[in-house]
């Protein structure tokens, strides 16, 4: 075989396949990235909100929970719980209370949880739930006094 026989040699693959070959690479490429960051997506979502509680015990006893900023929070993905024998109950999505939260807390919103839903001593948290109740996360703590 001579050297001037592989230079004129006809018989590759054209460069018309090869673009065919880089454009199905290219598709399959993005069809799985965008699956990787679609799916990402709903896990972004559902992560725990940030969110800055502040605790305010009043003289009469009673403790004011205020939202002092960070990500807005529906109300019935929030708990408030102690460690007394009662549950607090006025904070609650629909608890009755006269300062229950409304459906979206956002900065600046207060809930006051009365001093007979508390004991001395107990540490009270402000805790959040997901939607569909795979993820959890307390977003404050405080320890009541009075």
């Amino acid at each position: 075989m001579k050297l001037n026989e592989l230079f004129a040699d006809n018989d590759a693959v054209s460069p018309v396949i090869g673009v065919i070959l880089m454009v199905a690479i290219t598709v399959i490429l993005a069809a799985v990235i965008g699956t990787f960051v679609l799916g990402l997506g709903s896990e972004i979502q559902s992560t725990t909100p940030q969110v800055d509680f502040t605790f305010q015990e009043q003289s009469n006893g009673n403790l004011d929970i205020t939202h002092d900023g960070g990500d807005k929070v529906q109300a019935e993905n929030l708990n408030v719980t102690g460690t007394g024998s009662s549950p607090i109950t006025n904070c609650q999505s629909g608890g009755g209370g006269t300062n229950s939260w409304s459906t979206e807390i956002s900065a600046g919103d207060t809930c006051t949880v009365t001093d007979s839903e508390l004991d001395s001593g107990e540490t009270v948290r402000v805790t959040w739930e997901s939607d569909d109740g795979s993820q959890t996360g307390t977003l404050a703590r405080y320890d009541y006094d009075q």
